[in-house]
């Protein structure tokens, strides 16, 4: 069964339910997974989306804050959720196809400003975020799945337009990085984005306090898409939409795609 996914920090689904209908519309993924939506499940606008052929939705939401939903063409099972270190956050959602993929949707905590667990308890609370993730993987290491979302951390030095200016900017620090590695390493999970794109700068977002943030290009990768290695080799044809960034009040993010033919 192939299939194309997508997954975008919408930044607000209800503010801007017109860019994700349009992006629905224009590329017509089979599976769009949403990060912070910022609404309560039953305020998300899935009529505009079910007439767009996307009649299932799972979905874990708040309001104003964080939330995340899966929006699919493809029938769809709910399949949990977790909260990882106890932040009581709607940040994680997993959803299972027909064929037996689980698809995990994942909003990391961005972490503050501070790269210090004691000055910035938002910092100590992204590292035992993904600390939970990386020990739930070791318990239970995942098999047939894609995780995807806004991980909030840029790994590689071509994942950010300056790697020696962000070094100490939390989402490439160091620790950050050591982090997410040691969690991809738990499940075996394959950066399929980078698999399929190996070489050169790569971002997926860039700040709204750029005047000019095409021009400037200072971007970061932060949403990524991920396989375990039993269906890594299934996933080709990564893009980023950097074109949505420059739509009419967007969000910070790009939408990230990869197909699959499984």
């Amino acid at each position: 069964m192939p299939f194309t996914l997508a997954t975008w920090n919408i930044n607000s689904v209800r503010l801007r339910e017109g860019l994700v209908a349009r992006l629905l519309a224009e590329e017509a993924p089979d599976i769009l997974c949403l990060q912070e939506c910022k609404s309560p499940v039953d305020k998300i606008p899935v009529e505009a989306f079910r007439a767009l052929g996307y009649t299932h939705m799972i979905a874990r939401g708040q309001k104003g804050y964080n939330g995340v939903a899966i929006l699919s063409k493809l029938p769809m099972t709910d399949a949990g959720d977790r909260d990882f270190a106890d932040l009581g956050h709607a940040r994680h959602v997993a959803g299972r196809l027909e064929n037996g993929v689980t698809i995990h949707n994942f909003y990391v905590p961005a972490g503050g400003d501070i790269p210090d667990r004691e000055a910035n308890v938002k910092f100590g609370q992204k590292l035992d975020y993904l600390g939970g993730m990386r020990d739930w993987f070791h318990g239970d290491r995942p098999e047939k799945a894609i995780l995807v979302g806004d991980l909030n951390i840029a790994p590689r030095e071509d994942d950010v337009w300056s790697h020696k200016q962000l070094l100490k900017v939390v989402s490439h620090t160091p620790e950050e990085v050591e982090a997410l590695g040691a969690t991809q390493d738990a499940g075996g999970w394959v950066d399929v984005t980078r698999a399929n794109i190996p070489q050169g700068q790569l971002y997926s977002w860039w700040s709204y306090r750029a005047p000019d943030w095409d021009a400037a290009d200072k971007g970061r990768r932060l949403d990524h898409i991920w396989a375990t290695g039993d269906i890594a080799n299934a996933g080709h044809s990564s893009r980023i939409l950097r074109a949505a960034r420059g739509w009419d009040q967007p969000s910070d993010h790009a939408p990230v795609f990869a197909s699959f033919d499984l």
